[in-house]
C-alpha cells in the first residue's frame, strides 16, 4: 500500500537523496526535484531552478503531491543575499504546487539555527545541549526565513509541517560536495598515497569537546515519521544519532581505518582548505592510478565546509528528547556510520 506521494525537494543531495531512497523502499510514490533530473531508482525527476518561478511552476503542474521534503539551500556572497535567494525558491515552490492535495510540508535545516549564520557564526547560545525551544539569534538568518516562509504556507494552504535540524549529515551522495565523511575519506586517501600523518585540521576545542553527528538514514526515518504521526505534527525536532563523542578518539579510530599515523592535535588550526589547495592534480594522480570513477576532487569535497565544523571554538551538542518524548527512538553509533560510508566508497571506487 502506498504511503503517499512525495516531492524531495534537492533529490541530489546528502540528505534528499538518501531521503528519497528511505521513501521508495518504505512505499511511497517520489518525485525528485533538482536543478538537473537525474536517474534514482524508482524515483520521477524533476528539473526546475527554484529561483525561476514560471519554470517552477511548469514543472510541479498537476503533480499530486500529499508531502513535501525541503531538503536544499542555495549560498550567496552574505547572509542578507542568502535570505533573499532561499525564500524566493521556497516561495516558488509552494507557489507552483497544487495546495490542496499537500497534507504536510517538512524542512531541513541544522544546528545554525542555535549557532547563528555564517557570518555571525558561534554568536548565539553557548550553553549545551541545544534545544528546540531555544530563542533565535538576532541579525539575519536564512534558516530563520525558511522557517517563516514554510509556517505562512501551510497557514495558507492547510497542512501541516514539520522542522529537522541535523548537526553534521554523515551518508553516501554521489556529485554532493557538502559531505564531511567523504571529505575526510579523500584526505586520509591522499595522506595514504603520500605517507603523510592524518592531522586533525580544526581548533583544540573542537579536539576536545564533545560533539554529535546526523547519519542520513536517521534523519530520513525522523522525517517519515513526523510527516505520518499526528501527534508529532507542527513541531521542529532537533535530529542526532543519539551519541556523543570527542574528536580526539573519533580523529585516531578514522585514522586506523585507513592506516594512518595521527599525531596530536596541532596548538593552532590547519584548515583543509589551505592544506589541500594542490588537491585537484594529487587526485587525478590517484584516481588514475587505482582506477577511481571520479577524477575530479572538487565533486567529493568541500573542504571550507569541514573547516567550518571542525575549527569551531565551542562545544556543539544537541538535545534529541523531545523527538524521543514524542516516540522516536530510532538511533545510530557516528563510528559505524563512518566505517560503512568508507566501506561503501571504497566499493564503489571513489576513494582507493
Amino acid at each position: 500500500m502506498r504511503e503517499g506521494t512525495a516531492l524531495v525537494v534537492g533529490a541530489t543531495g546528502i540528505t534528499g537523496g538518501n531521503l528519497a531512497s528511505y521513501l521508495v523502499a518504505s512505499g511511497w510514490t517520489v518525485y525528485g526535484l533538482s536543478r538537473r533530473a537525474t536517474e534514482q531508482d524508482s524515483v520521477i525527476p524533476i528539473a526546475a531552478d527554484l529561483l525561476d518561478k514560471p519554470a517552477t511552476a511548469k514543472a510541479l503542474s498537476g503533480l499530486p503531491i500529499t508531502h513535501v521534503f525541503y531538503c536544499t539551500w542555495v549560498r550567496r556572497d552574505n547572509e542578507k543575499a542568502n535570505v533573499e535567494a532561499n525564500s524566493a525558491m521556497m516561495r516558488n515552490l509552494f507557489d507552483g504546487l497544487d495546495s490542496n492535495n499537500v497534507e504536510h510540508a517538512a524542512l531541513v535545516t541544522g544546528t545554525k539555527q542555535y549557532l547563528g549564520s555564517f557570518e555571525a557564526y558561534g554568536s548565539g547560545r553557548i550553553d549545551t545541549p541545544f534545544r528546540e525551544s531555544e530563542p533565535r539569534v538576532p541579525g539575519d538568518n536564512f534558516y530563520y526565513a525558511l522557517e517563516d516562509v514554510l509556517l505562512e504556507a501551510a497557514e495558507r494552504g492547510g497542512f501541516t509541517w514539520n522542522v529537522h535540524r541535523p548537526h553534521t549529515v554523515i551518508g553516501y551522495a554521489r556529485g554532493n560536495a557538502m559531505n564531511m565523511g567523504t571529505t575526510l575519506a579523500a584526505y586520509a586517501s591522499i595522506c595514504k598515497e603520500n605517507s603523510q600523518p592524518f592531522v586533525f585540521p580544526g581548533s583544540q576545542t573542537q579536539w576536545n569537546a564533545l560533539t554529535d553527528m546526523t547519519d542520513a538514514l536517521v534523519l530520513a526515518r525522523q522525517m517519515e515519521w513526523a510527516a505520518t504521526t499526528p501527534g508529532a505534527a507542527n513541531q521542529a525536532f532537533n535530529t542526532v544519532n543519539g551519541d556523543v563523542f570527542r574528536w580526539r578518539r573519533m580523529w585516531r579510530e578514522i585514522g586506523e581505518y585507513f592506516g594512518l599515523e595521527v599525531p596530536d592535535c596541532p596548538e593552532t588550526p590547519q584548515p583543509l582548505e589551505h592544506k589541500m589547495s594542490d588537491a585537484e592534480s594529487i587526485w587525478r594522480e590517484i584516481a588514475n592510478k587505482y582506477d577511481l570513477v571520479e577524477p575530479d576532487i572538487n565533486q567529493l569535497v568541500s573542504w571550507w565546509h569541514t573547516d567550518a565544523d571542525l575549527g569551531r571554538e565551542q562545544e556543539c551538542v544537541n538535545d534529541a528528547t523531545k523527538s524521543r518524548d514524542f516516540g522516536f527512538n530510532h538511533f545510530r553509533e557516528t563510528r559505524g556510520a563512518f566505517f560503512d560510508l568508507f566501506d561503501r566508497l571504497r566499493a564503489e571506487r571513489i576513494i582507493p
